[in-house]
């Protein structure tokens, strides 16, 4: 990757990539590179998820009871194990996407005037 690349790619604050994984499964049941894949694509390749992030983020959210996995075979003929929404993720993904929401528009709000007096 370039230092271009790199530059051009968006860092994530905490708990974003739980809230990312859940609703990237919540569009159906997906194995860990296609959830990674998916998030790159949707974002315009701005975030790129690494498996040492990615895992450890997909078991955190089992233990937490928010998606459950279930082995399978991926479109490769691999064995592969698939991520879907609970009814407990669903619940904390519509929570969270609100706050996310109300944060983006408040800070939009502190940075929209600092882009205004650039002009």
């Amino acid at each position: 990757m370039s230092t271009r690349e790199a530059d051009d790619q968006l860092g994530l604050l905490q708990g974003t990539l739980d809230l990312l994984i859940l609703r990237t499964v919540a569009l159906g049941p997906l194995h860990g590179h296609a959830i990674a894949k998916s998030i790159e694509f949707r974002s315009q390749e701005a975030l790129q998820i690494g498996h040492g992030s990615l895992y450890p983020a997909l078991q955190r959210l089992i233990k937490q009871g928010l998606i459950a996995g279930e082995d399978g075979t991926s479109e490769n003929n691999r064995k592969a194990r698939f991520y879907r929404l609970t009814a407990k993720g669903r619940r904390k993904l519509f929570a969270e996407t609100s706050k996310w929401q109300r944060l983006s528009e408040a800070v939009g709000r502190i940075l929209m005037p600092l882009a205004e007096e650039n002009k």
